[in-house]
This record gives C-alpha cells, structure tokens and sequence, in this order.
C-alpha cells in the first residue's frame, strides 16, 4: 500500500513540474496567441499579463514613441477596452522570426466606431513578454 501511495505522489509530482515547466516556456507565438485573445476579451489583467514594465510602442512611419512603460501601456488599453464593447482583431497573417512576431490585423469595433482597421504590427518578445511593438499604418 505504502508503494502505491509513493507511486501517487511521484507521478503527481512529475506531472504538476512538466506542467509547470509547459506553462513557464512560451514561444514568441504563444505570447502573441495569448495577447490577441486576452485583447479580444477585453481581459486587461490577462492582456498586461504579457507586456514587460519596459514596453515601448513605437509609429513606424515617424519613429515616435507613442506608449513609454508598463502604467503608460495598461492606461491605454484600459481605456480603449472600456470605450471598445465590440473590440475585436482578426489575424490575417501571422509571420514568426525569431523573437518577433509580424501580424496584419483587421481590428473592428475599436471605440465603438464601425470603421475596419488594418495595421501590421511587429512584436519583439523576451523571456516571455512583449517589450517593443512598432505600428505600421496604411497610408493614404
């Protein structure tokens, strides 16, 4: 009986550290999985979950820093997720290259206007966390 319990606890034991170990090693792809769907849910405690205290949010077009750190980041998306009840972004295309991630969204409802956005979006991702994202818009 002793056997079988020590057994139990064993492979108990093995399986809560494989999935613990699962949990901590999130690929750049996984990050970016988990931020889109957290953004669709409007989760912003699951959204900030993945963006690093340094993150910056950068215009591609003009280089300009238009978010700067973790309490800069949550307010924005705080406030757009509040003002956005039918947010949602759809991935078009998805391009993995080694810590970056490439994504062109159609993002719908932002701000509750009607309006399709386009973006592409670059992530950079390290030790599982978003610490850069560069915003290329369409011009025109």
């Amino acid at each position: 009986m002793m056997k079988s319990v020590l057994k139990f606890v064993f492979l108990f034991a093995t399986i809560l550290s494989v999935a613990t170990l699962s949990a901590q090693n999130m690929t750049p792809e996984q990050v970016l999985q988990k931020q889109l769907e957290t953004y669709n849910n409007r989760d912003i405690d699951g959204f900030m979950s993945v963006i690093d205290e340094t993150i910056t949010i950068h215009n591609f077009s003009t280089g300009m820093i238009t978010v700067d750190g973790y309490d800069a980041c949550k307010a924005f998306y705080e406030k757009l997720f509040k003002n956005s009840p039918e947010l949602h972004s759809t991935i078009l295309n998805r391009t993995v290259f080694g810590n970056k991630v490439i994504d062109h969204e159609r993002i719908i409802g932002r701000n509750g206007n009607d309006d399709v956005l386009e973006l592409v979006l670059v992530y950079e991702v390290k030790d599982e966390k978003i610490i850069k994202i560069w915003v290329l818009k369409e011009e025109g």
